[in-house]
């Protein structure tokens, strides 16, 4: 069974399932049609599904003519999760958010391989890709796979391999990221690793499930930490009168030793603010307190009000209060040049705002209209930036840099800038950095 499995995989008869169809799983569904395989996509968001269905996706850079050509070469998006039997293999790719006391919130894995595991059958690989603390897949996964009668790593096999995708970025796509792949056994291993080697360049083969769920924590955390400090660094430069970027900048230079993170209005995306989190909460079961890591989260949690406090200082200097004042957020994905708005710290810092009694808007080129989030709500749609407009604000705060806006524009035309993000050097009496 191992051996027909992992031929069907390498000579492309396999099916491939992808279950979740979002900022990974659209990636990887449309990288297993380009080289060949038949693939099914699994999502409970009927509009989703019939959304890919017509070739079109809400992801911003993937282009509809991809999807469209994905569905000519047999591509199926359904929420029908019975058509799991036809798989043979099953990549789960769904959200690990936080709950609302900074835990891991497993309910999206939980509820989908509970959907999917009457479908479970011998000669299946299942591979799950969302980040996670170590041991999930083992604790969560694995009894879920046998409680039927299998048994991993002899007629089913199970498979963590960390997502890596980055949004946006023009420099790495799907095949050229290195995939870490972890089995629960060794047959699980060789068996993950014959899935993604038609995919991928190169396979970064390690010895557990739970080495390969703690490597991709620890890359994030490696971020979060970095930023962390480069964060607290601005704020001690600010206060000096030294411009943190410029800083930056030349520590750069030195060839060896020094990796440069630039600060910004708080952490964003799917992965940095989250993942040190699941560590922390793990280490507790093991009686440890992950103190470095937790320092560095209380430092880039507090960012978002670090910039509201920078916005007050910059309207006092006009002789204005933020309560009654007109506020302009520029940017609200979660970084530049991308439509993705996970946990982007721009939408912390709009609620801070309004909070305070200011009336608050965003422009973002990327984000036409306010999308549905799971923990933030505004009836808004994006401003278009006209001299008119970025003047009839009382402030405009830059927490995202997209390469689309104007920057020369909004420096002559807005009234006071607050800059988290360095795109203006120079220090004067419209521009506060923050």
């Amino acid at each position: 069974m191992l051996n027909e499995l992992i031929q069907k995989l390498k000579n492309k008869t396999a099916i491939i399932g992808i279950a979740g169809l979002g900022y990974v799983g659209q990636p990887l569904l449309l990288r297993y049609t380009d080289i060949g395989y038949k693939v099914i996509g699994f999502d409970i968001d009927e509009g989703k599904v019939n959304e890919l269905n017509s070739g079109r996706s809400e992801i911003e850079h993937i282009s509809d003519d991809r999807v469209r050509k994905a569905v000519s070469k047999g591509f199926e998006a359904t929420f029908d999760f019975s058509r799991a039997l036809e798989c043979d293999a099953l990549i789960l790719c769904v959200p690990t958010p936080l709950s609302k006391h900074r835990e891991p919130d497993m309910s999206f894995v939980i509820n989908t391989t509970d959907m999917l595991k009457k479908y479970f059958r011998e000669g299946q690989v299942i591979s799950l890709e969302s980040t996670t603390y170590p041991g999930t897949t083992e604790e969560l996964l694995l009894p879920r796979l046998e409680e039927g009668g299998l048994k991993v790593g002899e007629n089913i096999y199970l498979v963590y391999s960390p997502e890596r995708e980055d949004p946006g970025n023009p420099n790495f796509e799907t095949r050229t990221i290195p995939k870490v792949v972890g089995g629960q056994t060794e047959a699980c291993r060789e068996v993950g690793i014959a899935l993604y080697e038609q995919a991928i360049d190169q396979i970064v083969p390690v010895s557990s499930t739970k080495a390969a769920e703690l490597t991709k924590l620890l890359e994030n955390i490696h971020r979060a930490v970095n930023i962390g400090l480069v964060n607290e660094m601005k704020v001690v430069a600010d206060r000096m009168g030294i411009d943190i970027f410029e800083v930056i900048d030349a520590a750069k230079t030195k060839p060896f030793g020094f990796t440069a993170y630039y600060p910004g209005p708080g952490l964003g995306g799917h992965c940095i603010p989250i993942d040190p989190f699941y560590l922390t909460w793990k280490a507790r079961e093991y009686g440890l307190h992950t103190r470095f890591i937790e320092l560095s989260g209380e430092v880039n949690r507090a960012m978002p009000e670090y910039v509201v406090s920078k916005l007050m200082d910059g309207l006092n200097d006009t002789n204005k209060s933020l309560r009654g004042s007109k506020v302009l957020v520029l940017g609200i994905a979660y970084k530049k040049n991308v439509d993705d708005m996970r946990e982007s710290p721009s939408v912390e810092i709009m609620e801070l705002i309004q909070a305070k009694g200011a009336e608050v808007a965003y422009s973002d080129p990327h984000v036409p209209i306010f999308p549905k989030m799971r923990e933030h709500s505004f009836k808004l749609s994006s401003v278009f930036l006209t001299p008119e407009t970025l003047a009839s604000y009382d402030a405009v705060v830059l927490a995202t840099d997209h390469d689309k806006f104007d920057y020369d524009a909004i420096y002559e035309h807005a009234k006071v800038i607050i800059d988290s993000r360095g795109k203006y050097r120079h220090v004067n009496s419209k521009v506060v950095k923050a």
